[in-house]
C-alpha cells in the first residue's frame, strides 16, 4: 500500500532502464513511499547501445525512454513525462574517442536535439535536455557545447517548452539565462539539474540532500527537487535511490517547511512546465 503524503511529491530528474537496470521495480518504490510524479530524462544514448554516428542513432534512447514513462505512468497516482535530448558528455566521446573534430561533434549532438524536439512537437515528451561539460575541456570544445546548447534553447523557444540542463557546478549561471533569453526563451523555463540550494539564472532543480534542501527552503525562491537516480546495475549506489524524494519531502513537513514543498511540488512544476500535479493527481483517484 503506498503513503499519501498529502501533497504531490515530484522528482524533476530520474533515468529508467526497464531492460538493463531496475524500471518499474525503482517506480513502484518511489510510489510506496509516497511519490506521486516523474520527470524521466533519457540515459545517455551510449548506455543503451552505440556511440551515436548519425541522427538516426538517437531515436532508440528516446523510443526506450517513451515507452518507460508509459509503464511508469501506470503505476504512479500521479503520472509521468519524458524529457529528451543530448547528455552534454556526448562531446567528449565524439572528440576524444572517436576521431571527431569539436565542429563535427556539434553538428551530430544538434541533430540529435533536433530528434528530440520532434517528440515535444508531438507531445510525447514534455522537454528538452541539453548542457554543456562539468568538467574541464578545451576551449573549442567549450564553444562548441554552448553552441548546441543555445540550439536546445532555439528550440525551446519556438516549441514553447523548457530545457533542463546539466552543467558545472555554480550557484551563478547568469550567463546561461541570457543565452535562452537572446534564443527567446524565459529563463525561468530553463531548469539546473544537479543544483545546489540556491542558484541565480536559471530555475534549480535541488539535489535531494538535507543541507541543500533547507537552504532552498529558507530562500523561499523557486526551486524542485531531484535525485538522478541513474538505474544502472552496474553503479547500484551511484546518485541517489528512487525512495529518497518522497523521504525528504515527508522530513521537509515533519520540519515546518509545508511552503517550500508546495513551492516545489505544486507551484515550480506549474511555472515551469505547465504541469499541474494537483490536478494530474485528482484525476488519477
Amino acid at each position: 500500500m503506498s503513503e499519501d503524503l498529502g501533497t504531490p511529491v515530484l522528482d524533476d530528474h530520474l533515468h529508467l532502464d526497464p531492460e538493463h537496470g531496475r524500471g518499474m521495480d525503482a517506480v513502484d518504490d518511489f510510489a510506496r513511499l509516497g511519490g506521486t510524479h516523474l520527470l524521466v530524462v533519457n540515459k545517455p544514448s551510449w548506455h543503451l547501445g552505440p556511440v551515436p554516428a548519425a541522427r538516426e542513432d538517437f531515436y532508440p534512447a528516446f523510443e526506450t525512454t517513451i515507452d518507460a514513462v508509459e509503464a511508469a505512468s501506470e503505476r504512479l497516482r500521479g503520472r509521468a513525462w519524458a524529457v529528451l535530448g543530448v547528455h552534454p558528455g556526448l562531446v567528449s566521446r565524439l572528440v576524444d574517442d572517436e576521431g571527431y573534430s569539436p565542429d563535427e561533434a556539434r553538428e551530430l549532438m544538434q541533430a540529435g536535439i533536433d530528434v528530440a524536439s520532434e517528440f515535444v512537437a508531438d507531445g510525447r515528451a514534455l522537454g528538452l535536455k541539453s548542457g554543456r561539460p562539468h568538467y574541464d575541456v578545451t576551449d573549442a570544445v567549450w564553444d562548441a557545447s554552448n553552441a548546441v546548447m543555445c540550439h536546445a534553447f532555439d528550440h525551446g523557444a519556438r516549441l514553447d517548452c523548457p530545457v533542463q540542463l546539466h552543467t558545472e557546478a555554480s550557484e551563478d549561471l547568469t550567463d546561461v539565462a541570457e543565452m535562452a533569453r537572446d534564443a527567446g526563451m524565459d529563463p525561468t523555463n530553463v531548469v539546473k539539474h544537479y543544483a545546489a540550494g540556491r542558484l541565480v539564472g536559471p530555475t534549480p532543480s535541488v539535489m535531494s540532500e538535507k543541507d541543500r534542501l533547507e537552504r532552498a527552503a529558507e530562500s523561499g525562491e523557486p526551486f524542485l527537487m531531484e535525485t538522478d537516480f541513474v538505474d544502472d546495475p552496474d553503479r547500484p549506489g551511484m546518485v541517489m535511490g528512487p525512495k529518497t524524494v518522497p523521504r525528504r519531502v515527508r522530513w521537509l513537513l515533519e520540519n515546518g517547511y509545508d511552503k517550500a514543498v508546495h513551492t516545489a511540488h505544486v507551484e515550480t512544476p506549474r511555472a515551469v512546465y505547465d504541469i499541474d500535479t494537483e490536478a494530474t493527481l485528482a484525476d488519477a483517484e
